[in-house]
């Protein structure tokens, strides 16, 4: 893993995508922050950080569309993939050295609560500022977990990037989606029932046997009818609360008053580990194909 992460990290700075990243994160940080807090006149930089939710539209594509879509394009992933290396030192690899260099960005953003502190008479709100930064690195290392799977998909980068930028934008207004959605019992088991045969699809497309998947639908469809049957206020809002899973910037608002919830901890802990572990799923795949 320690060979990939190096490689990564040097392929950063010698491509200029490192440049790029570190500038375009110091560059929308700085205006965020001189029109928020010095043309604000405000202390509170968690607002800064919040706004600056925005930005992983931008720079998570930047950092991650070539992570594997590069590899395929020049034909070199088969060589990764035939390496000695397991799957999972690959894919930790490169999603430690995307993610470093974002921590190395977000931590020359110190320097603008730095400056507040200068100028603040009644001190600054520590707790909050640090929550919000907690916040921000766990949604970005969330956010290049799914840029990562999505890289692994295509080995176009610019579809890559497109695709991680629509992604990323979904999630970001999952909460607005999870409001339209209807209530009822029977939605509700409608979408319950698509989702057991989406990942009797996912298990066939994993597996290749079909007599197993046929059985994980059709026991999973009977299950959630039963359930329907026996007490169908489960399924009440059902739909609301699943996509609200998929909402990385609902957990951020409590991070940003400095409240720390290990709930929320685990959540976007569980979210990258999803999407690192599909990765690492689609890769085995074509290894062994």
């Amino acid at each position: 893993m320690i060979a990939i992460y190096k490689k990564e990290i040097r392929t950063y700075f010698t491509q200029m995508v490192g440049y790029t990243f570190l500038a375009f994160l110091l560059l929308l940080m700085g205006m965020f922050f001189t029109f928020v807090n010095v043309f604000g006149q405000s202390g509170r930089f968690s607002e800064v950080l919040a706004a600056a939710s925005i930005l992983f539209f931008i720079l998570v594509p930047i950092l991650t569309m070539r992570l594997f879509s590069e590899e395929a394009r020049h034909k070199t992933d088969q060589l990764l993939y035939t390496s000695p290396l397991s799957v999972m030192q690959i894919v930790l690899g490169k999603f430690f050295a995307a993610f470093s260099l974002f921590l190395m960005g977000v931590a020359l953003t110190v320097i603008f609560p730095l400056i507040l502190t200068r100028y603040a008479i009644h001190g600054l709100p520590v707790s909050q500022i640090a929550g919000s930064y907690i916040g921000f690195i766990l949604i970005g290392a969330c956010t290049i977990a799914v840029g990562m799977f999505i890289s692994v998909l295509t080995d176009n980068q610019i579809i890559a990037a497109v695709a991680t930028f629509a992604a990323i934008y979904v999630m970001f207004i999952m909460e607005s989606i999870a409001m339209t959605m209807p209530v009822s019992a029977v939605a509700s088991l409608v979408f319950v029932a698509a989702l057991v045969l989406a990942v009797a699809g996912i298990w066939y497309y994993s597996t290749r046997h079909w007599l197993s998947s046929a059985v994980l639908a059709v026991l999973g469809v009977a299950v959630a009818v039963g359930l329907y049957f026996y007490n169908n206020l489960i399924y009440d809002a059902i739909i609301v609360r699943v996509l609200l899973w998929f909402s990385l910037y609902t957990r951020f608002h409590l991070l940003s008053f400095g409240i720390l919830n290990l709930a929320d901890l685990v959540y976007y802990a569980s979210f990258a580990a999803l999407f690192v572990y599909l990765t690492m799923n689609i890769i085995e795949k074509r290894r062994w194909r």
